[in-house]
């Protein structure tokens, strides 16, 4: 007998040993023979994946919560995963992200954090160095988790489970913000943790992942700023050609106080919607609604165009008045596919003391009602709940790309929002960017904001 047979037969005859013994509880030395057996029917770390239910032994998983660069926001539906091969680079800019690609380098095994951002991955490799994903859109952290124990738990620390502020800690997504007079995105993107190193102007010597353009906002850095000098590039600059655009994977469009349809003609319509169509992120604020339903002022001075598609989703009232300083706003858990983890996430980070009520400050409501077979309503104002009563509209909805095809072949998504940033941060025509942020505690419409900004970041369609 050859001594791979021998082995084979001691460890076959240890394994029998121990199935006839009713009461013997597993050892290290057992998980070995068992990694042995399986030795020669797998690959990799695959090897060293151990049967611990067959023992009576807890599976072999390492658990944690994931979190917002910030350190402090906990995230719901980020991938957690093993992989098969080195996932390698993300592709540079806009594509079409289908969940059904799966997730890139396979994975052993897969899980996603759940409503409070906790995640426990089972049936990890019992072995060293084993790669670990952490994983939304293209917000990407890897580590190495150094020594795993079989048919236990590691828990992971908060440095080791929080998205990535910079590039230097992992990938981020390449991010285009035009500020507005009237909103500010770009202090929300700060507030949620992104190295100020990472703000930019688009035509720096070393772009940062986030790239400004003034849009009737602020235009330029302050004195000295960790991530570049000079004047943001004119908002036209980036919305302009369809080529501009898919250089970023999500492009936010902060409210400029009025639609502006002079800075926006068709071709710039018709370059939106092509970025969207090809697998971009889009998350519009206010009156960028005219990307939706087009100019809708008509005089002899004005431009007159639409997008195409488009206009069918919603249904808009330009003259709607806005004087309300809060507004009771509601989930819309009946519709919405992630109303229910949504209306469950705002009650875990405190952005609802009621659920399915979020209080907002600055409501507007331009949005009247929405095609339900074409987008997905988020946030809304009941009219008959509403305070004060008698107000309706939609706060927050989204939709995917292009709109026109079968759910199946589309790859962007585009959110509009009526629910402004709040919370003291402001972005004044000509100041000087971060001067108008507040860095005060996320309220709570910021938080309903933060969870679909990660979300508009995750692939299209059910996760495989």
């Amino acid at each position: 007998m050859g001594r791979r047979a021998r082995t084979l037969f001691v460890l076959l005859s240890g394994a029998l040993a121990l199935t006839a013994c009713k009461r013997h509880t597993p050892t290290e030395d057992d998980l070995e023979i068992d990694a042995a057996l399986q030795h020669d029917a797998c690959e990799g770390l695959g090897c060293f994946i151990v049967d611990c239910a067959s023992k009576g032994l807890p599976p072999t998983s390492v658990s944690g919560t994931v979190y917002a660069p910030n350190g402090t926001l906990p995230l719901y539906g980020v991938n957690v995963y093993i992989p098969v091969s080195d996932p390698g680079p993300l592709p540079a800019g806009a594509l079409c992200d289908k969940c059904s690609n799966g997730l890139q380098g396979g994975a052993y095994t897969q899980t996603a954090t759940d409503e409070t951002g906790h995640f426990t991955l089972k049936d990890v490799p019992a072995t060293t160095d084993v790669p670990l994903v952490i994983q939304v859109g293209k917000w990407r952290r890897q580590i190495k988790l150094p020594n795993i124990a079989a048919c236990q738990d590691v828990p992971l620390a908060i440095t080791e489970t929080t998205l990535p502020k910079s590039r230097a800690e992992g990938d981020l997504p390449k991010i285009a913000i035009t500020t507005g007079g009237a909103d500010a995105l770009e202090c929300l993107v700060r507030k949620l943790g992104i190295a100020d190193s990472e703000f930019t102007t688009d035509t720096a010597a070393t772009p940062g992942a986030v790239n400004l353009f003034n849009g009737n906002g602020a235009s330029t850095f302050v004195a000295s700023w960790a991530g570049g000098a000079g004047p943001f590039n004119n908002a036209t600059t980036l919305w302009s050609t369809v080529d501009k655009l898919k250089q970023y994977d999500i492009a936010f469009f902060s409210c400029e106080g009025a639609q502006f349809p002079e800075t926006k003609p068709q071709a710039a319509l018709n370059a939106v919607k092509e970025y969207a169509d090809l697998g971009g992120r889009i998350f519009m604020s206010h009156w960028h609604n005219i990307w939706l339903e087009g100019a809708t002022q008509v005089t002899t001075d004005t431009f007159v165009q639409a997008p195409a598609v488009w206009p069918s989703i919603g249904e808009f009232n330009m003259a709607a008045e806005q004087p309300d300083t809060t507004q009771l706003t509601l989930v819309d858990e009946v519709s919405n596919p992630k109303g229910m983890q949504f209306a469950s996430w705002l009650q875990n980070v405190g952005a609802s003391t009621i659920r399915d009520q979020i209080q907002v400050n600055e409501p507007r409501y331009v949005v009247q009602s929405i095609d339900n077979t074409k987008a997905e309503r988020w946030v809304y104002v009941d009219p008959l709940q509403s305070t004060p009563a008698g107000r309706t509209g939609i706060q927050d909805f989204l939709f995917t790309t292009p709109n026109e095809a079968p759910a199946t072949d589309r790859c962007g998504k585009v959110v509009f929002s009526d629910m402004h940033v709040s919370s003291g941060s402001t972005s004044p025509a000509g100041s000087a960017f971060p001067s108008g942020c507040s860095m005060t505690p996320l309220s709570a419409q910021e938080k309903a904001l933060a969870f679909i900004f990660f979300d508009i970041s995750s692939c299209v369609g059910p996760i495989q």
